[in-house]
């Protein structure tokens, strides 16, 4: 028992909270928490004289248990520190414990402590996982954040209980909780900032090496063939001189001679061999210049503002999604990319980053164009894509901006959730397609990293429009 156990439940009873019923302020810290710690099981559990209650609960059927199972018991004992157990059958306190032997078999319990502004731990906000586990730094320290929400939560409960008398009370009461659930919005958007761009990173950077290993892998054996090139066509055309110097002076050559040239036909191969050896140089400048592009694309961990070529990371993005373009069994019409580029000067900015935004609002476009096809709505339709270029006068004189359009014909985002384009996590494509990251991580690349604009336009049956817009020249406080 806590030293302080008669204040802790006095405290408890004064909050009337307990065999309430459910509340979704509550529900969606709850939830929440076993989103951040990646847990099938999250709770809010009350620990009074002789039981747990829970005044929400995720994953689990129950809504109480008795006290001396309660792993929240020993965790309120620590009000200063969550109660994390990796592994409930390597500890002693809990591994011949009912919870852990039977249903639900706890093997993984973290919890942060709901402590009272007097400093009285009524009880966890906990995660409960069915195998054993860690939590990351950052994620203790989330579900800490989260506990003392629940106890602001709990506050303000007891607040407005108390102040339920008069209409201008009430409009207090309103006024703090719609402040609260902002400061509750807030603190989800930031984490979900945070984790979508974490794992966009990671995937794009992953994208970034394997896409620069495969160039560096090409670039080699092809440089063999390529310097290698300009001594074969010498040689070729040395030897077909001293051919046609035999054919000069021993003409007409000996019959078997004669009859070997014929069966190979050497008067083709001679007009044919140097137009083959040039197509071979063609070839391999070719592919000079799509190595080249892949490894404009793959500078995804470029840290360093620099001035670059837009032009040149938008070719290397339609590169890499050039196979996306042509036509396919699903979509038997291809894809018209038209590149419409005016006369821009280089831009300071970071290219890696930008190429993620290009990579993410084309493959959108491309998504949508085949989700039209899949319908069967092209059958008197080109699919095309547009992507233009130009140089835009912004309220600043001196602070002019480019401007990238890309523009698609598919068939629109819906009025219902046009303004949630931009939320992160926010998909309507089908699970495991799409990750409702991509857009929420382009927004702020180009308004956070590059104090730019980024825009949407579109209309239902008329396609979407992205406008980016970048300064020539950025400030150099955005990190």
């Amino acid at each position: 028992m806590p030293p302080n156990e008669a204040d802790r439940l006095k405290a408890l009873e004064q909050y009337q909270i307990l065999d309430t019923e459910a509340e979704k302020a509550f529900d969606d810290l709850t939830a929440l928490a076993a989103h951040i710690c990646g847990t099938p099981i999250a709770l809010i559990s009350l620990v009074d004289d002789h039981r747990q209650w829970f005044k929400s609960k995720i994953g689990l059927d129950a809504s109480e248990t008795p006290r001396d199972l309660a792993f929240c018991a020993h965790a309120i004992l620590q009000p200063d520190t969550p109660l994390v157990v990796p592994n409930t059958l390597e500890d002693e306190r809990f591994a011949k414990n009912p919870l852990v032997t039977a249903n639900p078999s706890i093997r993984f319990y973290a919890g942060a402590p709901l402590v009272t502004p007097d400093g009285l731990a009524l009880g966890t906000l906990c995660t409960i996982d069915h195998i054993p586990r860690q939590l990351r730094p950052d994620q203790i320290k989330a579900l800490e954040a989260l506990s003392r929400q629940v106890v602001s939560q709990l506050e303000l409960r007891l607040y407005v209980a108390k102040l339920q008398s008069t209409a201008n009370v009430r409009r207090k009461i309103q006024q703090t909780l719609h402040q609260k659930n902002e400061q509750l919005r807030q603190t989800l958007k930031e984490l979900q900032q945070t984790q979508a761009q974490l794992v966009q990173t990671e995937k794009m950077s992953g994208l970034g090496q394997l896409v620069a290993g495969v160039a560096h892998e090409i670039n080699n054996p092809v440089n063999f063939i390529h310097g290698n090139l300009p001594y074969i066509s010498r040689y070729v055309e040395e030897l077909l001189s001293v051919l046609s110097l035999y054919q000069q002076h021993y003409s007409p050559p000996a019959i078997p001679i004669q009859r070997q040239a014929e069966a190979i036909e050497l008067d083709f191969l001679i007009k044919d061999l140097p137009k083959i050896l040039n197509s071979m140089k063609v070839g391999t400048d070719r592919i000079h210049q799509i190595v080249l592009s892949l490894r404009n694309f793959s500078r995804l961990d470029e840290a360093e503002k620099k001035p670059v070529d837009i032009h040149k990371g938008i070719d290397s993005t339609i590169l890499i999604l050039q196979h996306r373009l042509k036509a396919t069994n699903e979509r038997p019409v291809e894809i018209e990319l038209i590149k419409d580029y005016g006369d821009i000067p280089t831009v300071e900015c970071f290219p890696g980053q930008l190429n993620q935004v290009f990579m993410n609002i084309l493959s959108n476009g491309i998504d949508a164009l085949e989700d039209l096809a899949v319908a069967g709505k092209t059958t008197d339709k080109k699919l095309m894509i547009r992507i233009q270029t130009d140089v835009v006068q912004t309220d600043t004189p001196d602070s002019p901006h480019v401007c990238i359009k890309i523009v698609d014909n598919g068939d629109g985002i819906p009025e219902a959730i046009y303004n949630q384009v931009f939320d992160p996590f926010f998909t309507t494509k089908s699970i495991g397609k799409g990750t409702g990251l991509g857009l929420s991580i382009s927004h702020q690349i180009v308004v956070e990293k590059h104090g730019g604009i980024l825009r949407c336009l579109s209309e239902p049956g008329k396609g979407t429009e992205f406008h980016i817009e970048i300064p020539i020249a950025i400030d150099s406080s955005p990190d």
